[in-house]
């Protein structure tokens, strides 16, 4: 049988064809516009979605038995708004993740509403990219498209909405509108009274695993699919590639090197840092995860390499690290403000500990560290919660970098796991298709038996020691600095 992952980015629909042994048939992307219609706007039409989405499944498996195709799942971009009249048209174009609109917003839900009743409502405080701001600010700024909504979706529901006329969405995306009681499993009534909306207008909640129906009969013969084919919950995209790289159970973790940066926690049992410095979601197999998200990460070297150093040749300016533990210079990764953990858009990067005698080598090498040590303080966070970490996968462009993997694996002090394949959410989406329709027991079992690891890096004790000393000092210079951010 076959399994199609749909992963709904922000540049890009990205559609992966798994057979029911894990083995990736085909892949196929297919990209739309964004749109910026003001400064620091993110927007993106639905409509767009739909039609690359259609168009993607119809290549994707052209050359394949589309009678074996059993479930189709969804990973998709997290936090856009998504809104439905009552003929279930869409009133205006979704505003995304990376919308940057709702700061007034923001400051009214963590300092008005407060950062602890929206803790105690959601288990996570108020960031400009959550869905609950845009509400906030839809109704304050567009109230007739307000007035309107039927039904407020997040976007990868919208093309499940589409398939299977099954208004649904999944706990783990929906841990990232501001709007659900993340412990509880349930949308949060005071969030909703907070936001002005009700129930009804809100999906119903699934298990990503969850087959929340099947193809609408037109949507089965147009893409000549069996009617029987299920429609999957799936998952927000950060959880539905930590189910793609196996970080599944208690205490797995995932790190990805993208442009941003994440560091993905799996947690059997619900928990909330005191000072909300990292997401408490629910995760993709059931259970929980803690996830920290620091905005630079490879571009930060990208920025290094080609803005300031003026080269595409990326191994020849990193070839020559190889003294690791030992570097005077410190990077701060900032670029572009930082959220996890101090939650603020206003810092910015340095470097620290240059001399007359520094070298290019030690400043390109504080980058790759100074990123590192970012991820790290993510990761402390959550080993304060209890959660014992033993290893990492290592996924996202900068996992490439030989060297970086290193540095990663003794800036952590734990073994970092590379893998064989690494198709992001679209190939965890598959993955829980294949769980909704019996192929395995659970996400776990799914997990075990696709994902494999070709290669682990050790993290050295000599090494490790040093960079903790190193750690050490990195920590105390965002606090020394942070007033100046002000001015």
């Amino acid at each position: 049988m076959y399994y199609i992952g749909v992963d709904l980015g922000t540049s890009a629909v990205k559609l992966v064809l798994m057979q029911g042994d894990g083995t990736i048939k085909n892949v196929i992307s297919k990209s739309y516009e964004l749109y910026f219609p003001h400064p620091g706007w993110s927007e993106q039409k639905p409509e767009d979605w739909w039609k690359a989405t259609i168009e993607g499944l119809k290549e994707l498996t052209a050359e394949y038995d589309k009678t074996q195709i059993s479930g189709i799942s969804f990973g998709g971009q997290m936090h856009g708004l998504v809104i439905l009249d009552d003929k279930d048209e869409v009133i205006r174009p979704a505003i995304l993740w990376n919308d940057g609109r709702t700061q007034k917003q923001t400051d009214y839900l963590n300092e008005v509403i407060g950062k602890d009743k929206l803790s105690e409502y959601t288990a996570n405080i108020a960031f400009a990219g959550f869905t609950a701001p845009k509400i906030l600010w839809l109704k304050e700024n567009e109230p007739e498209n307000f007035a309107k909504i039927c039904k407020l979706m997040l976007p990868k529901d919208y093309i499940a909405y589409k398939l299977s006329g099954i208004f649904s969405t999944d706990y783990s995306d929906a841990s990232g509108m501001l709007l659900l009681d993340v412990k509880n499993k349930c949308w949060s009534k005071e969030m909703l009274d907070v936001c002005g909306v009700t129930e009804d207008v809100l999906p119903k909640l699934y298990e990503s695993y969850d087959a929340t129906g099947t193809l609408k009969p037109e949507m089965a013969a147009e893409l000549g699919f069996p009617e029987t084919c299920k429609i999957v919950a799936g998952a927000g995209d950060n959880a539905a590639a930590a189910v793609g790289t196996g970080t599944v159970g208690d205490g797995k973790c995932n790190v990805s090197l993208g442009t941003s940066g994440t560091v993905f926690v799996s947690s059997e049992r619900f928990c909330v840092d005191q000072k909300n410095a990292l997401h408490s979601f629910a995760h993709a197999d059931g259970c929980y995860h803690l996830m920290g998200c620091i905005l630079s990460a490879a571009s930060c070297n990208k920025w290094w390499v080609e803005n300031i150093i003026g080269s595409k040749d990326y191994d020849a300016v990193l070839g020559g690290i190889s003294e690791l533990g030992d570097n005077p210079v410190t990077f701060l990764p900032y670029l572009m403000g930082e959220r996890s953990p101090h939650n603020n858009p206003k810092a910015r990067g340095m470097f620290i500990g240059m001399s007359m005698d520094t070298t290019q080598t030690q400043m390109s090498q504080a980058v790759l560290e100074g990123v590192a040590f970012a991820i790290r303080d993510s990761f402390e966070v959550a080993k304060s919660q209890g959660i014992e970490i033993e290893r990492t996968k290592l996924c996202g462009g900068g996992a490439k970098s030989r060297i970086w993997r290193k540095i990663v694996a003794n800036v952590l002090g734990i073994k970092v796991d590379i893998l064989k394949t690494e198709e992001g959410p679209g190939l965890g989406a598959a993955m829980l298709a294949a769980v909704a329709c019996g192929e395995y027991a659970s996400v776990k079992e799914a997990a075990d038996k696709i994902v494999e690891v070709v290669e682990t890096i050790e993290p050295e004790r000599e090494i490790v020691e040093k960079y903790n000393k190193q750690y050490s000092k990195f920590v105390q210079i965002y606090p020394t600095v942070k007033d100046l951010y002000e001015l």
